[in-house]
């Protein structure tokens, strides 16, 4: 393989791993702020753990932190770094394939999981006193006002005791107003739905790119390989 050749190969894994790292930074900036901003996870705690926002920020974290390795790897013509590099970015595509299946799987059992959820955290607003569990009530009254719904199935939920929120046109502070009939349960299982499924595709897209900079590092391994080039 001629120097040229080379050095379009370096090029190429340089750029590449580069674009990597800033898809993985604007990842974890994202997940930032929809830790910020979502006001839905106390809700629904099943699903904290591949809760979007925590899932994208922990897969933005280690792409960033290894796509620098491959930047690294390809400027200072390393064999060690690149191998490392190889290695995890392998395990991560494979930990990625695994997340996006886990992703399409919840997406149609969210349903099983939703209205549990919501009917428990609706159970502790309505018998908790006025300075208790404040986070739960917040959130429950900030889905209600975002959503325009009461309730989890409809404004029965609330068996008489309608929160605030709920009112659907001012004014809200008299005796009698109205208030929206529709249950949110429907609306947040979509909302959820679309947010796992656009969390997927942008998985499937980052596995995407990161096998495309897999197959042009291998063959500039190799090439060091050859020449017993990397470990200066």
């Amino acid at each position: 393989m001629n120097r040229s050749c080379v050095n379009y190969l370096k090029t190429m894994v340089i750029s590449l791993n580069f674009l990597c790292w800033l898809c993985g930074a604007f990842v974890v900036a994202l997940g930032e702020f929809q830790m910020i901003h979502s006001r839905f996870a106390s809700l629904v705690t099943t699903f904290w753990p591949i809760f979007p926002a925590n899932t994208v920020v922990v897969t933005g974290t280690i792409v960033t932190c290894v796509c620098y390795l491959g930047v690294f790897g390809g400027l200072k013509e390393n064999r060690c770094m690149l191998i490392n590099f190889f290695v995890l970015l392998f395990i991560l595509m494979l930990v990625e394939l695994a997340m996006g299946c886990v992703f399409l799987v919840y997406s149609r059992e969210i349903d099983t999981y939703f209205e549990r959820d919501l009917m428990r955290s609706l159970q502790i607003y309505r018998l908790s006193g006025p300075e208790s569990n404040t986070t739960i009530k917040d959130d429950f009254d900030a889905v209600q006002h975002l959503f325009r719904c009461c309730g989890v199935h409809g404004v029965a939920d609330w068996k008489g005791t309608i929160p605030i929120s709920c009112c659907k046109e001012d004014p809200c502070n008299t005796l009698i107003h109205t208030n929206w009939q529709e249950g949110c349960l429907v609306k947040l299982e979509d909302w959820f739905s679309r947010n796992y499924r656009s969390t997927g595709a942008g998985v499937v897209a980052m596995f995407i790119l990161q096998f495309i900079c897999l197959s042009i590092t291998v063959p500039l391994f190799c090439h060091f390989s050859r020449q017993g080039l990397g470990y200066q």
